[in-house]
Parts: C-alpha cells; structure tokens; sequence
C-alpha cells in the first residue's frame, strides 16, 4: 500500500451506468503510487462523468471539442504549505466504453488503464515528446502489469 489513501469517487452520471467496482478504483490508483514509490497521506479525486460534462471540460482546459477518455488536474498548491493533495481526475465513462469496444478491450483493462494514465499524470508525466511519451508509457505497461493487465499498446 501507498501508505494512507484518501480516494473521493464522484460519479456525475445516471446511477444506472454499469462501473468498475470503487474497491478495484482504489486498488489501482494505489498500485501505481506504490509503483512510483509515493508514501504517506495523499488525497484524490475520481470523478466520472457523461460527454457533456467531459466535452465542456476538455474545451475549456484543452480547447479540445468533444469528451476525451480522461482529464487530469493536478494540485497547484503552495510551495509553503505541504498538502497531500495529489489533484484530481476526470473520466468520461461513455467515451471509455466506446473506446474499450472500438479497440476490442475489456471494459475493466480500458478503465485501469485510464485511472493509471490519469494518475501518472498527476505525478508529472506527459506525453507532449516522444521521449516523455516512451516514458510514460513504459510505467503505464508496468503498472497494468502488476494489475494484471496487458500491454494497452499491442
């Protein structure tokens, strides 16, 4: 374990959407900050909404059009004051299950793979070059790895 984790789930969609259990959410948010070696108190957010929701948010923060699979926020605090706010995370279910079908991936390894890319976010990673992406995606296989999951690249 990461050491204490405080994970919110906020689900901004209609209670009948089918997700993945919260239990298996935590588990693998907490494999990736163990993978990466985060200890101690930290606090996140999941937050699961519908396309409108994820298309508004992706245009104001990316000036993308239309809902992506996952957005990350990470904490922007102040350097003085040591909070164990990691930041949060937005996953737009809809499009993540449409992606998961359109790619021939089980629903459950096409969203532990957007809880690790999304948290590997918030721990600073990015994909903007192709040495940060090579990167990332090294620690994105790894971590779905231990999970139990294959290589999403394959």
């Amino acid at each position: 374990m990461s050491g204490s984790l405080e994970l919110d789930i906020q689900l901004a969609v209609p209670l009948s959407t089918s997700l993945p259990d919260p239990a298996h959410i935590e588990t693998w948010v907490d494999a990736v900050l163990t993978m990466q070696g985060r200890r101690g108190e930290i606090h996140l957010t999941v937050r699961v909404v519908d396309e409108q929701e994820g298309a508004e948010l992706n245009e104001k923060y990316r000036g993308k059009k239309g809902a992506t699979n996952v957005l990350s926020f990470p904490f922007e605090g102040i350097d003085e004051v040591d909070l164990p706010l990691l930041g949060d995370i937005v996953i737009c279910d809809t499009v993540v299950t449409r992606e998961a079908a359109q790619q021939g991936k089980a629903y459950n390894a096409h969203w532990c793979h957007m809880v690790v890319h999304g948290v590997l976010h918030l721990l600073g990673y990015d994909h903007q070059e192709e040495a940060c992406a090579l990167k990332m995606e090294s620690r994105e296989i790894k971590a779905l790895e231990i999970l139990g999951f294959s290589d999403p690249y394959q």
